[in-house]
């Protein structure tokens, strides 16, 4: 009942838009066959931060949009040279009927974070099949979505359909280390007027091990991810005459009222409907809290209870920990310096600039620096469309019958951020199914993708691009 609840309060029209979908088209055996070879191709080319491979893979892509009937015009390479290597953002145009409707953008990323390959039970760079699974880096994050949606653009247009308003492909070659190639394709003319923004590195959900789906989500916003380092400074000194003074204790006094920092409980359209999703799903101690602190945020009762269950209450507030620290310079001399480094995770609209306000009052010690390191990026939160959520439940319905989707909030960080705070509403979309949590090997090792999940995709994708992309209602 509270999910149906919330899902009313955010989509009142999604069951009367949903219930006239268009015919599904399912991959034929040859489709499959061709996505796959994609894929394969993709992840066996290192495009790691370092290893130079992200022009290579574009030259694929394109080469692929060429011969299927994309005019060269319409693929837009975007180069970038970042630390003295030349990455590049992929921007392909397939043009519509319409021009004065705005686009959509379809967003996945190219680039991975590098394995080691010693860990891997395979070659994390030659892609393997084993058991129903695809091995191989970027399986899951995020060549996958590159190789569906190329795949899909290409049997599109050799088919002769044509949208009625601009759908774009909008590629990332730094997702992982940056960004910086994110924010030139979107500052490309073609991007920067999109109405809205789909990404396929943050839709899809869990399954169980029979297939069954338990959790989709569509992600409309993220939290900002924030680092600081609190430094102690000393003039130090011999370690045979200690003194009260002492960086390291100045440091380890901080960081134990530090641990004591909490943030109020702060709800927005896409956290509350999390928090009454989470409700129902929940434990009777849980489920009363959740409840609790849905119509009263501050009660302290239900704050303790919550707290006991940080997988789930972590959507309620903004967090803070001490991840690193470095201290001393010799086992005989009293410190000269202590740094502990301390990464916050922030709720959408809450900036920065007050977390770190929060960090200083709570350390309490003039005497030490508090300073963001590296830049933070705060992000909007995308408004729940209902037209847009009706799209979405069908492509999902097409893949896994019976399955509902739920906006949510991402406490990682996708190319999304940049786009929202472009002014570009941005939506996570996909029906990747995986079983949890043995299927999410994103960034670590033997990271792999259900080839049935995969193989979902192409069903998915083209019920989706033909709505976008279908005449204006």
């Amino acid at each position: 009942m509270l999910l149906a609840t919330a899902c009313a309060l955010l989509a009142p029209s999604m069951q009367a838009q949903a219930a006239t979908p268009a015919v599904a088209w399912h991959a034929t055996d040859a489709d499959r066959a061709d996505a796959r070879a994609l894929l394969e191709q993709i992840v066996a080319i290192p495009t790691a931060k370092g290893r130079a491979g992200v022009p290579r893979l574009v030259d694929v892509l394109a080469a692929r949009l060429k011969a299927a009937g994309f005019a060269d015009q319409d693929i837009v390479r975007v180069p970038i040279t970042i630390d003295g290597e030349q990455t590049m953002g992929l921007i392909v145009r397939y043009a519509g009927r319409s021009p004065a409707r705005r686009p959509v953008a379809l967003l996945a990323h190219m680039d991975v974070v590098d394995a080691i390959a010693a860990n891997w039970a395979t070659d994390p760079y030659r892609p393997v099949e084993k058991d129903g699974y695809l091995y191989g880096r970027g399986t899951q994050d995020n060549k996958f979505g590159v190789a569906v949606l190329v795949a899909t653009f290409a049997r599109l247009k050799k088919s002769g359909w044509t949208p009625d308003r601009d759908l774009l492909l909008a590629f990332s070659g730094d997702e992982e280390t940056g960004m910086l190639s994110t924010r030139r394709v979107i500052a490309n003319p073609l991007v920067a007027r999109a109405e809205y923004a789909l990404n396929a590195d943050a839709g899809g959900g869990s399954v169980s091990a029979q297939g069954v789906p338990i959790d989709f989500g569509m992600q409309a916003a993220e939290k900002t991810n924030a680092t600081f380092e609190i430094t102690a400074l000393n003039k130090g000194g011999h370690s045979s005459v200690p003194r009260d003074d002492n960086a390291i204790y100045d440091l380890a006094d901080a960081l134990a009222r530090l641990r004591a920092l909490r943030f109020p409980v702060q709800f927005n359209p896409i956290t509350r409907a999390m928090t009454v999703k989470a409700a129902g799903e929940a434990d009777g101690r849980l489920a009363a809290a959740l409840r609790t602190l849905l119509t009263n945020p501050t009660d302290a009762s239900a704050i303790a209870v919550a707290r006991q269950y940080p997988s789930t209450s972590t959507i309620l507030w903004t967090t803070c920990v001490a991840t690193m620290l470095r201290a001393g310079n010799a086992p005989n001399a009293l410190p000269q310096n202590a740094v502990a480094t301390v990464n916050c995770r922030i709720l959408p609209g809450t900036p920065v600039a007050d977390v770190q306000a929060a960090i200083e009052r709570t350390v309490a010690n003039p005497t030490l620096r508090v300073a963001l390191v590296g830049e933070a990026v705060e992000s909007p939160v995308s408004p729940v469309r209902p037209d847009l959520v009706a799209m979405l439940q069908h492509a999902l319905e097409i893949s896994w019958p019976g399955a509902t989707l739920s906006p949510n909030m991402s406490s990682g960080g996708t190319e999304g951020r940049e786009y929202r705070r472009a002014g570009i509403p941005t939506y996570g979309a996909g029906s990747l199914g995986m079983v949890m949590p043995q299927d999410a090997r994103a960034h670590g090792t033997d990271e792999r993708i259900p080839l049935a999940s995969f193989y979902k995709e192409l069903d998915y994708w083209d019920a989706l691009i033909r709505q976008i992309g279908g005449k204006a209602r």
